[in-house]
This record gives structure tokens, sequence and C-alpha cells, in this order.
């Protein structure tokens, strides 16, 4: 069985076949998924969708491209999904300074980071960290707030090997998805082959990043067998052993007993 580590499946992209397509993931081969909270609104579709599923597990936090929906009194909500027996992590959150320029826009993606690091410390939960083109300032973020006492995975990690190094260092997991089978994946290929096995977790990030053969359409974890061959190939291990030890990571990453 293969356990999910992030997906979006209450984005619109799913609102047509939602039901017929998470109630067919278990016989697929898709034991656990964690959705993932990337605003306030999704954070509570995901809430929902982990109390309608009992295969489906939820984060809450708010994405740094959202960041301007945080407040004290929203933030004080945020805190309180983070109660909820299947929220497992505080996440997504970080820095994305892909889409933003503006310095004070980038300081408050900055400031809410901090917090929601300190809020999982607070709640003892685990974080998904999102980061891109924000490496150094993540980093140092992560060192400043203890990341290591903290725990979790920087989901569809982009970054270099060197990179890698200073996460795994703190004891974080690296969330590999569809990317990994694109033509262009040469540095994440070597931070694949660079990180212990025991250190990997599976994630599509539906509805997004697609692997090949699929590239192009919408994402589900039904990809997930492609990101499994891919790491076995680099591995030199099997698509069983793939499977079984993703899965370990997985229940360690989100504390889950069994």
């Amino acid at each position: 069985m293969i356990f999910e580590t992030h997906a979006h499946y209450d984005d619109k992209m799913f609102d047509e076949d939602r039901g017929s397509l998470l109630e067919s993931m278990q016989e697929e081969g898709i034991g656990r998924i964690v959705n993932i909270g990337a605003d306030l609104a999704s954070t509570a579709s995901s809430i929902a969708l982990a109390e309608k599923y009992p295969f489906i597990y939820a984060a809450a936090g708010v994405h740094p491209s959202d960041a301007a929906q945080l407040n004290e009194h929203t933030f004080q909500w945020l805190s309180e999904q983070t109660a909820h027996e299947k929220v497992v992590a505080v996440g997504e959150i970080g820095l994305d300074y892909y889409w933003e320029k503006d310095p004070e826009v980038r300081a408050n993606q900055r400031y809410w980071f901090r917090r929601q690091l300190n809020l999982a410390r607070e709640k003892a939960l685990p974080v998904s960290i999102h980061s891109r083109d924000a490496a150094k300032d993540t980093l140092d973020i992560a060192k400043e707030e203890h990341l290591a006492e903290i725990g979790g995975v920087v989901h569809c990690f982009s970054y270099t090997v060197e990179m890698a190094r200073e996460y795994l260092n703190m004891g974080m997991y690296l969330g590999i998805g569809g990317v990994l089978t694109y033509k262009n994946a040469r540095v994440l290929k070597e931070v694949v082959d660079y990180a212990p096995m025991d250190r990997i977790v599976l994630e599509t990030d539906s509805p997004y990043l697609t692997p090949v053969p699929n590239r192009g359409k919408r994402n589900s974890s039904l990809n997930l067998p492609y990101v499994v061959m891919a790491i076995a190939e680099i591995k030199g291990i099997t698509t069983a052993e793939v499977e079984d030890i993703t899965w370990e990571n997985a229940m360690k990453l989100y504390r889950m007993a069994e």
C-alpha cells in the first residue's frame, strides 16, 4: 500500500468526480492520504474530507501566497483547528518568492511562517513546508526557529543535494513526487540518490505536478506508482520495498501509531 503524504482533493478540479475517485483509492493501493490546507477555506475543507473518509487525514495551515489572510483573529481560528483528532500536521507553510517580488509582502510571509512554525511546536505537530525560490530565507528561519525540534517534511523538495543535507541533518523528511519523472529533473534525481531511504516520503501535490507519462493531465494519487518506480530505479531496490519503507516513513512523519 502507498501512503500519499500531500494532496489537495478539496481543489475545484475534483468537483465533478471527487467522491468516486476517493472511493476507488484503497482498492487501487492507496492506503492513506493527508489532504493539506493551503488557506483558511481549504483547511476547513481538508478537515471535512478527513471526517468523511476514514483513510484521509488533514493538515491545517496557510500557504505563503495566502499569508495575507492571516491576522490575530484568523490565526486563533487556525490554532483551534489543530486540535481536531484527524489533523496530523501544520501546513502547508513556508515561503514562496516565485510570484511575489514585493519586499513587504515577502516580509509578511516570513512573519507568518515563523508564527505557524511556533504553532506547530506548541501543538506538538510536524510541519509541511513549502519553499519556492526562497532557499536561503527558508533555511535561515528553519535554523533560527529550531526546526529540528519541531520536525516535518519539506514538501515537493526542489533544491540541491547541499540543501537537502541541511534539512536531513535536522531530521526532516523530503517529499518526492511527479517531478522526479521529468527529463529535466537531474538535480532532484541526485537528491533522491543521496537521501537515505528512511527520509523519503511519497506525495503528488494533486491536482498538480502529474508524473510522466500523464504529465499535462490532472494529477491524483493513482499516479504514485510512477514515482515509486522512479525511486526504485535510482535506489536499486524493488517497488515493493519503496512502498513499504515510505509507508513506515510517513507513519513516523505524521506520528501515527497504526
